[in-house]
């Protein structure tokens, strides 16, 4: 019988993937301002970088007030399907799947992993999850009053991620494993290998040491007997300079 999916081990399989994501994001923007209209629908980002997204999908948001995440199909506002359709077929996943967290119209911060506190950290669980499951990658949130977060998945031809580097790869890795909370970074890297294209296999009976190579990369990943990183390296075949 195979493993029941939980939604921690779903945060563990987006994690890296999700980071890398991020940060080109970020990078791509630069300096910005948002704005959204839910009626019209439109979203774009004003600032060093101008960008109008070809498409955006409202997951939800996460309320200080009553401390819960709300998914965008079972806001009392009634948004347009074809804003919340991305979340509802999260919603589907959860539901067949027994993830309640992703099943559920509202969930109280208390239940999600790590049981978060504030609206930033609330809303990450669900944004993860919709990223992994729907393979759309880019995220954006926003203050929406009162100290409410709201989540959005934004698409645009022009936000692809360049081809992976053994620079590239490291950094993500480095970054992701001494800033992210993961559950099973065992997990969390060989997930992100896969994904990446960078045919990732344990070199050893133990699976302690995870190999990861692709056209110019090169790079070993070592593990604990507690599936912790503790050693990463490579050779540096293809160095690049600038921003991720």
């Amino acid at each position: 019988m195979s493993k029941k999916h939980t939604l921690s081990d779903m945060l563990d399989d987006a994690a890296l993937l999700s980071l890398e994501h991020q940060l080109h994001l970020e990078e791509f923007l630069g300096d910005h301002a948002w704005h959204v209209d839910l009626q019209a629908p439109r979203f774009e980002f004003t600032g060093e970088r101008p960008l109008v997204c070809e498409r955006f999908h409202l997951l939800g948001s996460a309320a200080p007030g009553p401390k819960s995440w709300m998914w965008g199909w079972a806001n009392p506002s009634g948004f347009h399907e074809d804003l919340t359709a991305l979340g509802a077929a999260v919603r589907d996943f959860g539901r067949e799947n027994d993830i309640p967290e992703l099943g559920q119209a509202e969930v109280p911060f208390g239940s999600l992993p790590g049981a978060p506190e504030e609206a930033h950290l609330a809303l990450h669980p669900m944004t993860e999850a919709a990223k992994l499951l729907t393979g759309r990658w880019f995220s954006y949130n926003g203050d929406a009053g009162g100290g409410t977060r709201v989540s959005f998945i934004i698409e645009h031809p022009d936000l692809r991620l360049p081809a992976a580097t053994s620079t590239r790869v490291m950094r993500i890795l480095q970054e992701g494993v001494a800033g992210l909370r993961l559950f099973d970074p065992k997990r969390a890297v060989y997930t992100y290998a896969r994904l990446r294209g960078l045919s990732p296999r344990f070199t050893d009976a133990d699976r302690r040491t995870l190999a990861l190579s692709a056209p110019g990369i090169d790079l070993e990943v070592e593990f604990d007997e507690a599936d912790r990183v503790i050693r990463m390296e490579g050779g540096l075949s293809n160095p690049e300079h600038g921003g991720i």
